[in-house]
């Protein structure tokens, strides 16, 4: 019996394994799926307090990657001194992708082929026609087409930095602008050559030669370019001329109004360009994107983020001479756009056009720029489809820059702890009446706290963000500096601007302090218009300020006037005199009879109070006057023509 149940013990026993087997490795199972259950839950629950507490992480954190890459890209130009500048990205191009278009101008294709070739023939001219040589500075002075660009990438084949010239300047501000940057050259486009009548004999007696891009000239002293260009050689100048060993060599002078009255000439460094032209790429831009760019050509945002963006991806642009807004989406349809360049008064103008069914049909996708209101944001997007809008934040001199890359309606920028360890920038407080930093008792700035209230925008200086500053005058750009700001000895960028920051790290824009303004997408020097008025026989004294017109972008300028003794306020003679001494955007567009100017507590003019009165006759009791160009005078601003200008009937 005990042998029968050994034996069937041994016949169980493999069952009985078998068993045992499976029941581990169901047991296995169960814990496996367990763990996996309890990881897959613990992803799901850090994906939703991500989603909830941080929404914006990813998109940071790419962002920012491709921020980090790009400055390491730069470093090692710095390291090895061997910088690959714009121009040289664009030599690589045109060898690359040679019969690709580059620009699109007036219906014209412009391959990176045709520009490079074009420019070599310019480059050619300037070496052995106009003598010039590298570490020359040479003054431009052309509206927006292809030569504009030829003949920059000419000069910098030559190793010759470029001044850019607005060409609203006055003859004034022109000869000051050869002044600054030292430039003995002036290159000037054949619809240009006109506004040199006055100061040509000027520039002559100062040794400056002038080149127009024309073929004939009624003046023997003005050299001419096209029919000399025909005849120059398409081969490449000496690779030697334009190269450089230094992120920090200027390459070009952008001029910009401040408040000396006179333009400045920002100095932009091969680093400044460089950054400017990671713009589009930083975005999301490709090769196969196409850029429409209708702003003018001398202001950073278009030559520097436009052009050095298209270059450094190898993409289309459209450059218009001026912008259209009636022309603006049938060339976009025509071209297949699909980033555009802005200011806020452009994307106003667009929803301002009657509407019409194809509105929405189009391949715009992004729109790059600044200084677009929330409501003119809302508007486009909701009348011409869901367009990322990616804002822009810094000026053309400063050493910090804001990107929305997330697209948030209403803000300039996006910042976090990581950026601020890469770039160092505070918000101090700022007393509006006063007109004045708000200061500890040991006469240092003070900080405003993150989501709180508005404070003004200073950017550390230092090696890895530099100022360059303005050419010509250490003054000049000592005064945008300011010292002993936190401890003695640091040294801050001022950028002039109030802006709050939010407790997600959005940054807003709220407003201009100082001297300057903006109008019409220009920035307009109060120093400038208050000397100009000052010039006019009956008026003793001035003060100049921007003032907020609903529905548009910007301040409009306004004076306050004191009149001498004896005389009489003549609107008509003002009106000239501004005419013929300043340009457009800083025509003031009302001004405003006193009998005394305030003054704030440190004896600087008030403005703070005229501003936040505005330019309502009904609420002002001193006499008030509107620019009007139909009468070709300063007229009485009434209230029906106030309330014209409030419902935007008025053209202003």
């Amino acid at each position: 019996m005990f042998r029968s149940y050994v034996r069937s013990l041994n016949v169980l026993s493999p069952a009985v394994s078998t068993a045992s087997s499976l029941c581990l490795t169901a047991a296995g199972m169960a814990l496996s799926l367990g763990w996996l259950s309890a990881l897959a839950a613990g992803l799901f629950s850090a994906h939703v307090l991500q989603k909830l507490c941080f929404p914006y992480f990813w998109r940071d954190l790419l962002f920012l990657l491709k921020v980090i890459r790009y400055g390491v890209k730069l470093e090692v130009f710095k390291l090895t001194s061997s910088v690959c500048t714009v121009l040289d990205r664009f030599i690589q191009q045109a060898q690359l992708i040679p019969d690709k278009p580059f620009v699109i101008f007036n219906g014209s294709i412009h391959t990176y082929r045709d520009v490079d070739r074009r420019s070599n023939r310019l480059a050619n001219v300037f070496l052995e026609r106009a003598n010039l040589r590298k570490g020359d500075c040479v003054a431009l002075l052309m509206s927006n087409e292809p030569d504009f660009l030829c003949v920059w990438f000419g000069l910098a084949k030559v190793g010759c930095s470029v001044a850019f010239l607005n060409t609203n300047i006055k003859p004034k501000s022109l000869l000051h602008c050869f002044n600054c940057c030292g430039a003995k050259t002036l290159i000037v486009g054949s619809d240009l050559v006109e506004c040199l009548d006055g100061i040509l004999t000027t520039l002559l007696e100062d040794n400056i030669q002038v080149w127009a891009m024309k073929s004939q000239s009624e003046r023997t002293e003005v050299h001419t370019l096209l029919d000399k260009i025909d005849a120059a050689s398409d081969q490449p100048v000496l690779a030697v001329l334009r190269t450089t060993t230094s992120l920090k060599s200027p390459t070009l002078y952008i001029f910009t109004s401040g408040t000396t009255g006179l333009p400045k000439a920002a100095v932009i460094t091969h680093l400044q360009s460089l950054k400017a032209a990671a713009g589009f790429w930083a975005f999301g831009a490709t090769k196969d994107d196409v850029m429409y760019i209708p702003l003018p050509l001398y202001h950073s945002a278009a030559s520097l983020i436009g052009i050095g963006g298209t270059i450094e991806l190898g993409a289309t642009c459209i450059l218009k001479k001026k912008f259209s807004a009636s022309q603006f989406w049938n060339d976009c349809r025509k071209h297949d756009v699909t980033v555009f360049q802005y200011i806020g008064e452009l994307c106003r103008y667009l929803c301002n056009q009657p509407k019409t069914e194809v509105d929405k049909v189009h391949k715009v996708r992004m729109g790059v720029g600044n200084g677009l209101r929330q409501d003119v944001w809302r508007e486009f997007q909701n009348r011409f489809g869901n367009i990322k809008m990616c804002e822009v934040y810094g000026s053309t001199e400063g050493n910090l820059c804001f990107m929305n890359h997330i697209g948030k309606i209403g803000t300039v920028g996006r910042s976090n702890s990581i950026y601020r360890l890469l770039f160092k920038y505070d918000l101090v407080k700022y007393d509006m009446m006063k007109d004045e930093l708000v200061k500890d008792q040991n006469g240092f700035c003070q900080r405003v706290k993150k989501g709180k209230s508005t404070g003004l925008l200073l950017s550390k200086v230092s090696a890895t963000s530099p100022f360059f500053g303005y050419a010509g005058s250490k003054q000049l750009t000592e005064k945008k500096l300011m010292r002993n700001v936190f401890v003695k000895g640091d040294a801050y960028f001022n950028t002039g601007d109030l802006m709050a920051e939010d407790q997600e790290g959005f940054i807003c824009f709220r407003d201009r302090v100082g001297d300057t303004f903006r109008w019409k997408g220009e920035n307009v020097a109060t120093t400038e218009v208050t000397e100009t008025l000052g010039l006019v026989e009956f008026i003793q004294e001035v003060n100049v300020y921007g003032v907020e017109i609903p529905g548009h972008e910007g301040r409009a300028g306004m004076a306050a006037i004191i009149v001498r003794p004896g005389l009489t306020f003549d609107g008509k003679k003002l009106f000239e005199h501004v005419l013929r001494d300043l340009p457009a955007y800083a025509r003031p567009l009302f001004i405003r009879l006193q009998e005394v100017m305030e003054m704030t507590s440190t004896f600087k003019q008030q403005k703070f109070q005229l501003v936040q009165s505005g330019f309502n006759p009904s609420t002002i009791s001193d006499p008030l006057y509107v620019l009007d160009y139909q009468q070709n005078a300063y007229i009485p601003l009434t209230d029906s023509i106030y309330q014209s200008i409030f419902a935007g009937e008025r053209k202003l």
